[in-house]
């Protein structure tokens, strides 16, 4: 899913075209420019130094292992991690991620939570608005998917609290679809290219 969503972020047009001479460095942070001539050559080396970089993460496939689209629980986790990582940094939300997956593993259990259950739950991450669709969403995803995620951006976008970064960072991680993704992290990265 890294390596299309990279591609997809290349080819997309948005950031670089395949036109486009472009210095990039060997590790995103540092200075040390190294030329590269094509956004492909570029693509190839951020995601070699993401392989040897990558934190271990619960809601993320390591580098170099599938997607796990096979899993019917996976694009509740992603969803998950993606919605509490909202206006919160990756310190903050491994803690409740655990919690949460521990207490409801499935959306379906989420669903069927009492509100003051999940509020509670939520406390400390802030923007309980989040914690609301994250509800609403649930909900919706059992009564009107039958449990399971869409699995395109479009279907993912009509439900509560699911907007257009949300839905290709769910359609690309836990469906493997081609999508583009871009957040304040991505630009930063692609403004050091």
């Amino acid at each position: 899913a890294r390596a299309r969503r990279a591609r997809g972020l290349l080819a997309s047009g948005r950031v670089v075209r395949a036109s486009d001479s472009i210095s990039v460095t060997r590790y995103p942070c540092h200075s040390e420019a190294m030329r590269v001539d094509s956004p492909v050559a570029d693509a190839a080396r951020l995601l070699a130094w993401y392989d040897a970089h990558a934190r271990d993460l619960p809601w993320r496939s390591p580098p170099g292992t599938p997607p796990r689209v096979l899993d019917s629980n996976w694009p509740y986790r992603v969803w998950l991690s993606e919605v509490m990582l909202q206006q919160t940094t990756v310190a903050s939300v491994k803690g409740y991620f655990a919690a949460f997956t521990a207490r409801w593993p499935t959306v379906a259990a989420l669903a069927a939570a009492p509100d003051a259950d999940v509020m509670q739950a939520w406390a400390g991450l802030g923007y309980y608005a989040r914690a609301r669709n994250l509800l609403a969403c649930a909900r919706a995803v059992v009564a009107d998917h039958g449990g399971r995620f869409p699995d395109t951006e479009a279907a993912l976008r009509t439900l509560p609290g699911i907007g257009p970064y949300t839905a290709a960072a769910i359609a690309a991680i836990a469906f493997d679809r081609h999508a583009t993704v871009v957040d304040g992290n991505v630009e930063r990265v692609v403004a050091r290219l």
